[in-house]
């Protein structure tokens, strides 16, 4: 059977890249192995009678830009945060409020002990703020020349953003540790690698900053599976056939798509075909390495906070960060190098049901809170030898990390299932490889790109181009890709149609 397209992979790039090309008359095939759609942007009761709807691997949401969200008609609520952070500190703690701004600043003189590095803050992130501002847009575009950005986001971001390692910026601009730590966080995520001497970690904090103009990093009102449900349901109406428990085995340069099912082995052609998996899937010399820790729990309470004057719905509904100083990310960096598991691992947590209480069940809402954990600087390496004992050295170090900074013990506050076990879900990297077909377990599926074209032969491109005419990538290793965005299924679809 032939089809104008056919789409390896229903996670929500996919999806994206079927419900545009649907939408303009094609006829498009998505083929997924899973019994789901959305790939790691999807909700899932983790804790047998449980009624809470976890987002399971992928939490907030930065990079869908309202562009998609406008063009499919996407049926999807967003919510914003009033607390972007809080950072504890000893018996007290740096809370970043965004609709005080006179209480954040005093929150800084607190911590900091004097208005210096406010002042660096508020400069620091207007310039990442007109970055955004300037570069968002062309994440939609045909790939612009290096050029042609510096003179998009002006010579200081250009230095300080792209041209050198981000923690010299930091080091300069910042004088307390806690402060740079809080800086450096967004540029660490996934990403294993030292910000003082690698731009790759450049390259991570400006996907964190730049999200939709604006770099807002919000809530997805019914966990991250409405996000995905919302794509899958524009592409359906779109026309876009979705067959789930279908593997595609084999991509053949001439468009030929083999793939099995419960029925057996098949065949089908695609005029193009898109490919929303890691390249190592397809190219197996590729080796990537993720490195994060994911812990999902849900909780009977918040646990109390040293400092009694915050209140922890406050803490807990932004990114509550854990031992991430500069000093503290720079040491368990070392660490990880040497094969070790951090003794302190940096750590951030947020309670997604503080912000959005639909994902919780009628018996839990307002009894309980979800609370999700991504931990820095655990590559794949450190899980290889020995996944269960190292798993759990892990989870212990992590939760010692956690309760170092608390009144209590988290444990304290965990809920129980019905059964009696604790509500606590841990995710290496190498369980993301064996559960969710992850090489290395890497959440990008790959190292991230610079946002515009690294060669001449690449400008005027959309950066999901292969080797081979008929393939395109759509998923997100494609250049501009990462994190839940939509941007490679769009560019792919563009590809396509202009």
């Amino acid at each position: 059977m032939r089809y104008d397209v056919v789409v390896a992979g229903a996670g929500h790039n996919g999806l994206v890249a079927a419900a545009y090309l649907a939408r303009a008359g094609r006829r498009v095939l998505v083929l997924e192995k899973q019994d789901h759609v959305g790939g790691l942007a999807i909700s899932a009761q983790a804790f047998p009678g449980v009624d809470a709807r976890l987002s399971r691997y992928s939490y907030l949401v930065s990079l869908l830009p309202s562009k998609i969200v406008k063009d499919l008609g996407l049926k999807l609520e967003l919510r914003r945060r009033r607390y972007a952070s809080y950072t504890p500190v000893g018996a007290t703690g740096l809370l970043e409020d965004n609709d005080d701004q006179a209480g954040t600043a005093a929150s800084f003189a607190q911590v900091t002990g004097d208005g210096h590095d406010h002042r660096a803050w508020g400069e620091f992130y207007g310039m990442t703020a007109a970055v955004a501002q300037a570069l968002a847009p062309t994440l939609l575009e045909p790939l612009r020349s290096p050029k042609e950005v510096a003179a998009l986001v002006g010579p200081e971001a250009w230095r300080d953003l792209f041209q050198r390692p981000i923690g010299l910026a930091v080091d300069e601009r910042f004088d307390d540790d806690t402060v740079r730590g809080l800086v450096l966080t967004d540029a660490l995520i996934g990403t294993f690698a030292d910000p003082s001497v690698d731009l790759l970690t450049n390259r991570c904090f400006l996907y964190h900053v730049i999200g939709d103009g604006t770099g807002e990093w919000n809530v997805p009102v019914g966990g991250m599976g409405a996000v995905s449900g919302a794509i899958e349901a524009a592409a359906r109406a779109a026309g876009a056939e979705i067959r789930t428990g279908a593997e595609v085995i084999g991509i053949d340069p001439s468009g030929e798509v083999t793939f099995v099912d419960a029925e057996g082995e098949h065949t089908v052609t695609g005029e193009r075909v898109l490919a929303n998996l890691p390249p190592a899937v397809l190219d197996p010399s590729q080796d990537p390495e993720g490195s994060q820790l994911k812990i999902n729990m849900v909780l009977s309470r918040l646990p109390r906070l040293k400092d009694a004057a915050v209140d922890p719905r406050a803490a807990f509904s932004g990114t509550f960060h854990i031992n991430e100083s500069g000093d503290q990310l720079s040491r368990a960096y070392t660490q990880a190098v040497l094969g070790e598991i951090p003794d302190l691992p940096p750590a951030e947590v947020y309670c997604h049901s503080l912000t959005d209480p639909s994902i919780l069940g009628p018996s839990l809402r307002g009894h309980a809170e979800t609370m999700t954990l991504f931990g820095l600087h655990m590559p794949a390496r450190l899980f290889r030898t020995n996944l269960e004992k190292s798993r759990e050295e892990a989870l212990r170090a992590t939760l010692a990390s956690i309760n170092s900074v608390l009144a209590e013990p988290l444990e304290d506050c965990l809920l129980r299932t019905p059964s009696g076990e604790l509500c606590l879900e841990v995710k290496t990297p190498v369980d993301l490889e064996n559960e969710a077909g992850l090489p290395g377990g890497h959440i990008f599926h790959r190292d991230l790109s610079w946002p515009y074209a690294e060669e001449p032969a690449q400008e005027g491109r959309w950066g999901v181009e292969t080797e081979h005419e008929r393939i395109l990538m759509c998923g997100a290793a494609a250049r501009r890709g990462g994190g839940v965005s939509g941007i490679p299924g769009h560019n792919a679809a563009m590809a396509l149609l202009t």
